[in-house]
């Protein structure tokens, strides 16, 4: 079925059908534009565009749709357009010919945009759900390794002794951010354009703001053309998905390395790995794989619309008919990927002992001296040549920077007098960095402690959202 056609002498060509088509994918938004019909049928009731009687009958035959429709009795066929093709069809099987009268005061421009605004806020709110399990899982592996001191890095090289927590916990801290943005995408998106119609508002919709708040929109945009060409927000949100998809890609290269025989720091769960058809020994860390790989997929999803939208001019174009299949899939990817990180990152045993035993190696404690002697009024670039120095004389000598005796820091430089070693142990060296962001035991812990504080707010601010959306649609 065509919403469209009285003026045209024939139908479409079988290949204009096929690429006009979009029911396939658009079908996911059906239930959201059952709910918007529903809204729409109470302002054409009360315009008197339909009747009393005639609306008792449409809006019973919209929720047995919706009914049929979660139940899978009925879906689209090969000759329905799109998903507003397909509803309108179904509406008419059910109370005839007036349920054709939906589509007065409205435009498939200004209802397919609001029923995508719909499904993002509930799809980005299930997101959130999911990250947040994510934060609590890393919150709970950070409180368990609180007293374990880890070589830190940068350049992937060692670089200064820290609090393993504080090493897990940051992802804890750049997760919460992405809760952040879906908070402010809500905030931000929360206009509804339905009123807009084709392009210049409708008379038969004098009043979009009822429908904006029946829909639990906080208020209608304010500019009908921008309201139905208006993509900003579906590009907004897949850049927060794919910013989601770089901190999964980044937590999916550490455990790649870290459950290396090389490094040997984690033991990924079966339950969490695969194995080699070829080599019976292999346990492939396939969830930080495919966690880093699925990153190019949300970036490229993000770029692909960005390009679509780069060169549209003036009101609503069917370019804009490539907008949802890059959101549907990245929706779709996260909410397969989320929950399978979570799970690897609960249930990984960390090897404690190669961890720690590695910290105070590559010469992680070299900033120690570079700080002593700095405490003791030394030009700080002076201060690093001379840790440098030190560095330098352990590498001739095969030892570690914490194996220096006293004679030989002496013989680098008089200012290394035996207090010195005091700083050269790797509990010393992490305690002293006790700044509210530093890595001593007690910083770290209250970091966690402020990220729990932080994650159950989020918690019922998604509950907050949900419960608002339900409430809507129970009206």
């Amino acid at each position: 079925m065509t919403l469209w056609g009285g003026r045209f002498e024939s139908g479409p060509a079988d290949a204009m059908a096929a690429l006009s088509r979009s029911v396939e994918f658009d079908w996911r938004l059906a239930p959201y534009e059952i709910e918007v019909n529903l809204v729409h049928l109470n302002n054409l009731v009360e315009q008197q565009i339909v009747g009393k009687e005639d609306g008792a009958k449409i809006k019973a035959a919209l929720l047995e749709l919706a009914t049929d429709i979660g139940s899978g009795k009925f879906s689209y066929i090969a000759e329905d357009e799109d998903v507003h093709s397909a509803i309108e069809r179904g509406l008419i099987q059910k109370c005839g010919e007036i349920g054709g009268a939906i589509r007065a005061g409205r435009s498939r421009n200004d209802l397919v945009v609001t029923d995508f605004k719909l499904y993002l806020i509930d799809y980005l709110l299930e997101v959130a759900t999911q990250i947040s399990e994510l934060v609590k899982a890393f919150n709970l592996q950070a409180e368990k390794h609180l007293d374990l001191i880890a070589p830190g890095f940068t350049h992937t090289q060692h670089a200064q002794p820290i609090t393993f927590a504080q090493e897990l916990s940051k992802h804890s801290h750049s997760l919460l951010r992405d809760i952040d943005r879906i908070f402010d995408w809500l905030d931000r998106n929360s206009l509804s354009p339905f009123g807009a119609g084709a392009l210049a508002g409708s008379s038969i919709q004098p009043k979009p703001e009822r429908a904006a708040k029946e829909l639990g929109f906080a208020g209608v945009m304010a500019n009908s053309i921008d309201a139905v060409s208006d993509r900003d927000f579906a590009a907004e949100a897949l850049f927060v998905l794919a910013m989601v998809g770089v901190h999964l890609s980044r937590i999916g290269e550490e455990f790649v390395l870290w459950s290396s025989t090389e490094f040997n720091w984690v033991k990924i769960a079966d339950e969490y790995s695969t194995g080699s058809s070829i080599m019976p020994q292999k346990k492939n860390a396939d969830v930080a794989e495919l966690a880093r790989g699925k990153s190019g997929r949300f970036i490229g999803n993000l770029t692909s619309l960005l390009v679509v939208l780069k060169g549209l001019p003036f009101a609503y174009n069917r370019d804009l008919q490539e907008d949802k299949e890059p959101v549907f899939d990245s929706v779709d990817q996260l909410l397969i990927l989320l929950p399978a990180v979570s799970g690897m990152v609960l249930t990984a045993q960390f090897n404690k002992a190669v961890i720690s035993g590695g910290a105070a190696t590559g010469f992680s404690l070299a900033t120690e001296i570079a700080d002593f002697l700095a405490k003791k009024q030394i030009p700080f670039s002076k201060a690093h040549e001379i840790a440098g120095e030190c560095v330098k004389f352990c590498e001739k000598s095969g030892i570690e920077l914490n194996q220096l005796t006293d004679s030989q820091l002496l013989s680098i430089h008089p200012l290394l007098t035996k207090e010195v070693r005091e700083f050269l142990d790797l509990t010393g060296a992490v305690a002293s960095r006790s700044s509210a962001m530093g890595t001593a035991q007690k910083s770290v812990s209250a970091a966690i402690n402020q990220l729990k504080k932080e994650i159950s707010k989020a918690d019922e601010a998604i509950t907050s959202h949900r419960d608002h959306l339900s409430g809507i649609i129970s009206q």
